[in-house]
């Protein structure tokens, strides 16, 4: 089976990165007027089987935008072309390191035809690996040659990995899907989360009451970027630490993910984690994204809802329900 979107993709990642570069120096001179009628929204949803091993079923969508009916223009299931980038940020154990490797290049082994995943690594800034392609070697060997010395780099990549896949969603007709493979510690950042006591005398000093506040500080302002994307980001975290600011740390990881309609989730031992990697590519397979016409002068906050039905029967959805809608 061909990939369909093959043509628009033969630059890969290298493209979707000079189209999303190429953009905000327009932005910082001035952007052009805004046009009267919005782009489309594109909106992941999932279809919440009961069970397992129910098979998939025919739904119909219907949908509304700040409620008003919204024209649903395109519908991508499970078995439409996808795009995953995976993103490794992985600076630690190599006990850890070594069965999420195994664990990825098993499950990229297994993606079907019309599923192409692209590998980039978060130390030192946002390096692509390996771009996408229908050849599963570049990315295997990507990930087997990765190393674990640096940073970690999520907090500092993870908009810049969100804005290429908004870009490649944009200019080709494909889902797509970030999943960040990290062990990162909040201690271990290159910029400071910590909050350090500023005055050890005086007992009214709020970073001692509050030594996460730089932690919910960066969260916030990475809401704030992420709400006007719309690919679903997903967090494989090798290691769960249970100290204060890596509970903070981890929390701000689920709010992010959460927030673009993916998930995260934090293995506690190294048994754990080829599940949790299982997990992932499987819930991003089984993901489907809608193509939403806006009406014109939508305003800047959007509350989306979607419902669907299997003849007289609701289907039980997850979907993207916020969002910040900009003139891209």
């Amino acid at each position: 089976m061909q990939f369909r979107p093959a043509p628009h993709l033969a630059r890969g990642l290298a493209l979707a990165a000079l189209l999303f570069l190429a953009t905000r120096p327009l932005a910082a001179a001035g952007a052009p007027p805004a046009p009267s009628v919005p782009p489309p929204l594109r909106v992941p949803v999932w279809i919440e089987a009961d069970h397992p091993q129910d098979p998939p079923f025919a739904v119909h969508f219907e949908a509304t935008v700040n409620g008003h009916p919204a024209r649903i223009a395109a519908t991508q299931g499970p078995a439409s072309d996808i795009i995953v980038l995976v993103v490794l940020d992985v600076t630690g154990d190599i006990s850890l390191v070594d069965p999420a490797k195994k664990a990825l290049i098993d499950n990229i082994n297994r993606l079907p035809a019309n599923a192409w995943a692209g590998i980039l690594n978060a130390q030192d800034g946002l390096h692509v690996l390996a771009d996408p392609g229908p050849r599963r070697k570049p990315a295997i060997d990507a990930i087997s040659g990765i190393s674990t010395n640096g940073l970690p780099g999520l907090f500092e990549t993870v908009d810049s990995a969100l804005h290429i896949a908004d870009a490649m969603m944009r200019t080709s007709p494909v889902r797509v899907a970030v999943l960040y493979v990290t062990d990162g510690n909040i201690y271990r950042y290159r910029e400071d989360y910590t909050n350090p006591v500023i005055n050890s005398s005086d007992p009214h000093d709020l970073s001692r009451k509050f030594p996460e506040a730089l932690i919910i500080e960066k969260v916030s302002k990475l809401q704030t970027t992420l709400a006007s994307l719309e690919a679903p980001l997903f967090v494989a975290h090798l290691h769960y630490r249970p100290d204060r600011l890596n509970e903070a740390y981890q929390n701000g990881l689920t709010t992010l993910a959460n927030e673009t309609a993916g998930e995260a989730d934090f293995a506690r031992s190294p048994t754990e984690i080829p599940d949790s990697i299982n997990h992932m590519f499987s819930r991003i397979l089984s993901g489907w994204t809608l193509t939403l016409n806006l009406p014109p002068k939508t305003r800047e906050n959007l509350e989306v809802k979607i419902t669907g039905h299997a003849g007289d029967t609701e289907a039980r959805l997850s979907w993207r329900s916020r969002y910040v809608w900009k003139h891209k």
